[in-house]
C-alpha cells in the first residue's frame, strides 16, 4: 500500500514540475525597445536630434531600412511604451503604435521602425492617459505596417495592455 501512496506521489510532484515547465515556457518573455535592433547595428537616435525648429525635414522619419530582429517573429512578449491612437472611440482603442517615448509620432519625427510597434487588441482596450507608459502584452511579427504618420517593422496582436510599473 505504501508503495502505491509514494508512486502517486512521485506522480503528482513529477506533473507538478512538467506543468510549472510549460507555464514558464509559455509565458511572455518581457523585452525592451533595444531588443528590438538587430546586435550590431548603429542606431539612429533619434528622440535627442527631435525639435521643433527649422525645416521639414526634421519630422521626416530616418533610417526606413532600420533591420528587425527576426528571432522575434511569434513570440510572446511583453513590452513598455506610449501610445499613439489609431483605432476606437470615446472609451477603448483597439487600433495603436506603441512608441518608446512620449511624443513620438505626434510632437516629434517618428523612431525608425525597428522602434515602432502597431497593435491591434480585439475588444479594444481603455488608455486612461496617453502620457502614462504601459505594457502591451502578446504575440510579436516582424510584419511592417504603414500609415499616415510612420512605416512600422513590427507588429503585436495584444492579448492584454496594463500600465507600467517601476
Amino acid at each position: 500500500m505504501q508503495y502505491i501512496q509514494k508512486l502517486s506521489l512521485l506522480g503528482v510532484v513529477i506533473i507538478s514540475l512538467a506543468m510549472s515547465f510549460f507555464s514558464y515556457a509559455n509565458a511572455p518573455k518581457e523585452i525592451f525597445w533595444e531588443d528590438l535592433i538587430p546586435k550590431g547595428h548603429v542606431q539612429i537616435d533619434t528622440q535627442d536630434q527631435a525639435n521643433h525648429e527649422g525645416s521639414e525635414q526634421n519630422w521626416v522619419q530616418p533610417d526606413l531600412d532600420a533591420p528587425v530582429v527576426k528571432e522575434l517573429d511569434g513570440k510572446s512578449v511583453s513590452l513598455p511604451g506610449f501610445v499613439v491612437p489609431l483605432e476606437g472611440d470615446s472609451e477603448v482603442i483597439t487600433e495603436f503604435l506603441l512608441v518608446p517615448y512620449f511624443g513620438a509620432c505626434i510632437h516629434v519625427p517618428p523612431p525608425p521602425p525597428n522602434q515602432i510597434v502597431h497593435v491591434t487588441i480585439k475588444g479594444g482596450v481603455p488608455i486612461e492617459s496617453l502620457y502614462d507608459a504601459i505594457v502591451v502584452t502578446g504575440v510579436i511579427t516582424t510584419e511592417t505596417w504603414s500609415g499616415d504618420i510612420a512605416q512600422v517593422g513590427y507588429k503585436i496582436k495584444a492579448i492584454g495592455v496594463a500600465p507600467f510599473e517601476l
